[in-house]
């Protein structure tokens, strides 16, 4: 088995969308979809897959996940709202990301809310959610070959399938408690 670190850099949990990356100008979607499979091409499980499709982010425009676009272009802030979508989606259904961003979208168009800082706030987290990964998932790789024996890789892959996906299930339930405890804005 490969050395968890050497796992974690094959998924490029760092392939991030930062500020710099997003042009100053309205883009339209085949460029929208463009720049999200060129910034995150590595973290594909197969090259078949797709990370961004013209269907994926209609459904998001129609399920109202973002302020509607003008004249087929998408701003700064639709593309941070999408790469926030992008990040919640494997996790929390449309509906949960829907009253998670609701608020969001609401301050964005009737505040004039800036959204940059705050989008560099959640890419700073995420940094640091990396190197926590890696710290725990070294210590859980130590462990998982002293259950399972040094030399039974299966075992310690079943060992790590199983602490990761009760992380990931236990991850998803707090962010939905979390989701469940939003108040819905006002209309």
């Amino acid at each position: 088995m490969k050395n968890i670190v050497e796992l974690i850099e094959t998924l490029h949990l760092d392939a991030q969308l930062t500020l710099e990356d997003i042009p100053d100008l309205h883009l339209y979607m085949d460029q929208v979809i463009h720049l999200f499979e060129n910034k995150f091409a590595g973290t594909k499980r197969t090259e078949d897959e797709k990370v961004l499709t013209k269907t994926m982010i209609n459904n998001y425009a129609k399920g109202k996940l973002f302020f509607p676009v003008k004249n087929k272009k998408y701003t700064r802030e639709h593309i941070m709202l999408i790469s926030m979508i992008y990040q919640m989606k494997s996790i929390l259904s449309i509906n949960d990301i829907k009253k998670t961003l609701a608020q969001l979208n609401a301050a964005i168009v009737e505040d004039g809310f800036d959204l940059e800082p705050l989008y560099e706030n959640l890419l700073e987290l995420a940094d640091k959610n990396v190197e926590r990964i890696i710290a725990d998932s070294r210590e859980m790789e130590q462990e998982a070959a002293k259950k399972a024996g040094e030399d039974n890789d299966y075992l310690q892959k079943l060992l790590l399938i199983a602490s990761f996906t009760h992380m990931s299930s236990v991850y998803r339930r707090m962010a939905e408690k979390l989701v469940d405890e939003i108040e819905e804005p006002s209309k």
